[in-house]
């Protein structure tokens, strides 16, 4: 009985893991998610810069 009792703590545990890992796993693509909105706004900006200077230079 002891040793039953054991492995149901076992699994208890290993769900747990389980559950923690899954939350790592979600907060890292939110992560990423963001950085990539992020690099692409910066980009946007750097491009239309280039083009308003492009615009300068016609006039």
């Amino acid at each position: 009985k002891e040793k039953e009792k054991e492995k149901e703590k076992e699994k208890e545990k290993e769900k747990e893991k389980e559950k923690e890992k899954e939350k790592e796993k979600e907060k890292e693509e939110k992560e990423k998610k963001k950085r990539k909105k992020k690099k692409e706004r910066k980009r946007k900006r750097k491009r239309k810069r280039k083009r308003i200077r492009q615009k300068g230079h016609q006039d």
